[in-house]
């Protein structure tokens, strides 16, 4: 009997079962649901060929270096640095709004008006929340928030969460940045880069320990269970420790309730040409119905006759389709439902 039981292969899951198994040398179980381990972060190539990401495209950054250290044990690293635009009145501006952007939407002695006029306030190279924009006295700062917000944020988040931001926690209108600086990387983490050989060799290398065995296409609720804080596995108690990954409100049979969740279309094509847009991702805040369009090659640097891009749809998460439990939606009461859940998990821990 091995000392330690994870359910779901993802990022979290495969990490844990690596340093279980390889530093506390102890054996573990990973039960997954899915044919396949690395959770969304799982990729593999497609008909023609070419490297894809299932479930939407994932860039790593990170500000820690050891996090680098650690990943960089089971990949090697195609070099790359993330820059997303925005279909913004038929020009691709720079997302997030930055300097470049600004010149990109307004005249040019406007644009320098609200240019000198952030850097005077707020300093060079920094992020300033629209909504500090908005709360200024200064009908030009108020005036770039608006613009922002309306032309950027305000459609794209009824398309993603299919509601209007009002209804959404404050928090996420909060956290929408102009960025004071002309860099239009999306991520400013120091350490950025794309696994050279995609990422599920990542998991198949953190899995190769004899200390770990791997049950796939399994719900864990077949195997295991819980009866007044023991557990069983296959009808015997099981005395070490569970390391649960999953959807919370699951692991509780819905007992507490529902976790109202967000979930996602992938509608992906691969056409005869070598590239079809500039950069690996473009937002389409204001047309179409789906949220952006990725083309995997600029991420992973392939060298491919054609491309293979997907169209993003978000949509409401229905169980009985099959859909991915993508996002909790972003609400106060989510947050304190998945805190107070939390707490309840321990006492299934040994």
């Amino acid at each position: 009997m091995c000392k330690y039981i994870i359910v779901g292969a993802g990022l979290a899951g495969c990490v844990l079962a690596e340093r279980i198994a390889n530093v506390l040398d102890k054996k573990v179980l990973v039960i997954e649901k899915r044919d396949h381990i690395g959770g969304n972060c799982y990729d593999y190539y497609d008909e023609a060929g070419l490297l894809v990401h299932k479930y939407g495209p994932h860039i790593f950054h990170t500000q820690l270096k050891e996090v680098w250290e650690y990943l960089s044990q089971f990949t090697e690293w195609h070099p790359y640095q993330h820059r997303v635009l925005g279909n913004i009145d038929g020009k691709k501006i720079p997302i997030p709004f930055n300097l470049t952007s600004l010149k990109a939407s307004f005249p040019l002695d406007v644009t320098r008006r609200l240019e000198n006029k952030l850097v005077e306030n707020y300093g060079r190279e920094v992020q300033v929340p629209i909504l500090e924009l908005k709360q200024s006295d200064d009908e030009d700062m108020q005036l770039l928030a608006d613009y922002v917000y309306q032309k950027v944020f305000l459609n794209y988040t009824k398309k993603q969460w299919g509601m209007k931001p009002e209804e959404l926690d404050p928090s996420v209108t909060a956290r929408v940045p102009v960025h004071v600086s002309y860099d239009d990387r999306y991520f400013l983490d120091p350490y950025q880069g794309i696994p050279r050989e995609g990422y599920t060799p990542i998991f198949q290398k953190m899995l190769t320990s004899p200390h770990i065995e791997v049950m796939m296409n399994t719900n864990y609720k077949k195997v295991l269970e819980f009866n007044e804080g023991v557990i069983q596995y296959m009808g015997e108690e099981f005395n070490g420790k569970l390391i649960y990954t999953g959807e919370i409100d699951y692991f509780f049979d819905y007992q507490y309730g529902r976790l109202p969740y967000r979930s996602l279309r992938f509608e992906m094509e691969t056409l005869k040409q070598e590239f079809y847009q500039e950069v690996a991702t473009i937002n389409y805040p204001n047309d179409h119905q789906y949220t952006r369009i990725t083309e995997f090659k600029h991420l992973t640097g392939q060298k491919h006759q054609k491309t293979t891009i997907t169209r993003e749809y978000p949509q409401s998460y229905q169980s009985n389709r099959g859909d991915v439990p993508y996002y909790p939606y972003p609400w106060a009461s989510t947050r304190k439902f998945t805190r107070s859940t939390r707490r309840k998990q321990i006492k299934y821990r040994g």
